[in-house]
């Protein structure tokens, strides 16, 4: 094979504040591209799995991304879950950093170029324990969204008092009243004995969609639930793999398919899963309460993809506070700015981003470990968070 076939060299990970975990690959001809492969929660279960993949992918050549994504999920014996494919995802989307900067194009133009010119979004309002969220809309309003996401319910038992789900219906009937869309997201934290009250409950508030209103675990309960009422079920955040997906689209049990893009095998698998997904007329509203990475690779999905519907960002999120916010390690944070509920197309090569690189460098010489709280009910029983 010829010397002048260009390799990976390196492949670094770093473990910075809020609770992101940044990739970069660096090759023999001194292209750099960046990656993110946050796994919340389990950083470092994933920097263990990138350490590993340095031994199959340091030599690799770089413009061979497919193969590179099959020797990483293949070639270990054990595949899939949520660790091994947020370490693919890293290295997946750097490596299409990389390849389109060295062409010094946009990712999405190596997708088939763009099929639409803005990219519609979200912002998050409220926290985990959600207050206050008629204000924090219209906040968001004043930042140019016309679309946010928020949490349906705090924590929830099996079978909770109905009251429980009367606040719920008051906090959404609150955040509709600002004129903006709402997209509810219970987390998992209701229960099948609840679902159907709670989708009843919500559904004369006309959301956007109720996001993980059970657990995935079980696709035969999301199945009993799509007609239960109009509302359209999403989910995805915790499916890492267009076989974690396809018992969901055989079932009809989703409506909107939310991968994300730094869990799920980066752009390389979240864009098979979009053209999955249109085989089932589901739409696609990629996952992505992260960093700035995750979220440019989201974009170029987005541009590139037929069934894309609207883009979650982290701008100003909770888990965010004390902390860089999205743009907060980027040089270029106009790319992320918001009009009229939209992004702009990127234009830059590549993902589009320009990492601070010396800032990453800095605050990961203390990396995070970032952890989701741990929630009990009155009588000392474990519940979703």
């Amino acid at each position: 094979m010829s010397s002048s076939v260009d390799r990976i060299v390196r492949l670094e990970a770093f473990a910075v504040p809020p609770r992101w975990l940044f990739v970069r690959l660096e090759t023999s001809q001194g292209a750099v591209g960046w990656g993110e492969a946050t796994l919340e929660g389990h950083v470092e279960a994933v920097m263990g799995a990138l350490d590993a993949m340095r031994d199959r992918l340091i030599g690799h050549d770089p413009d061979r991304i497919e193969d590179a994504w099959q020797l990483s999920h293949r070639l270990g014996f054990y595949r899939g879950g949520p660790v091994l494919l947020s370490a693919i995802a890293g290295v997946d989307q750097a490596l299409w950093d990389i390849k389109a900067r060295k062409l010094g194009v946009p990712v999405y133009q190596l997708l088939g170029g763009r099929v639409r010119d803005r990219v519609p979004v979200y912002a998050w309002i409220g926290g985990d324990r959600p207050s206050d969220v008629a204000a924090a809309a219209r906040e968001r309003i004043a930042q140019g969204f016309t679309a946010v996401k928020m949490n349906g319910t705090e924590d929830l038992g099996w079978l909770d008092s109905p009251h429980a789900i009367e606040a719920l219906a008051a906090r959404l009937g609150e955040v509709r009243a600002t004129g903006i869309d709402v997209g509810v997201d219970f987390h998992g934290r209701v229960h099948q004995p609840m679902a159907r009250q709670v989708l009843r409950a919500i559904e004369p508030f006309g959301p956007l969609f109720a996001e993980e209103i059970v657990l995935g675990d079980n696709p035969d309960v999301f199945a009993r639930l799509a007609g239960f009422s109009g509302v359209p079920l999403a989910l995805g955040e915790r499916l890492y793999s267009r076989w974690d997906f396809r018992p969901f689209f055989e079932s009809g049990a989703v409506d909107i398919a939310q991968p994300d893009l730094a869990h799920a095998g980066g752009l390389s698998e979240c864009r098979r899963i979009a053209a999955m997904a249109e085989t089932y007329d589901v739409a696609v509203a990629p996952h992505c309460p992260i960093g700035p990475i995750a979220l440019a690779a989201c974009l170029h999905l987005a541009v590139a993809t037929p069934n894309f519907v609207i883009q979650e960002v982290s701008m100003g999120i909770h888990y965010n506070e004390a902390s860089p916010d999205l743009t907060g390690l980027t040089r270029n944070p106009a790319l992320f700015a918001i009009d009229a509920g939209s992004m702009a197309v990127p234009t830059g090569a590549g993902l589009g981003v320009e990492v601070d690189e010396d800032a990453v460098r800095e605050l990961a010489a203390t990396p995070h470990r970032w952890r989701n709280p741990a929630w009990r009910g009155p009588h000392g029983e474990l519940r979703e968070w």
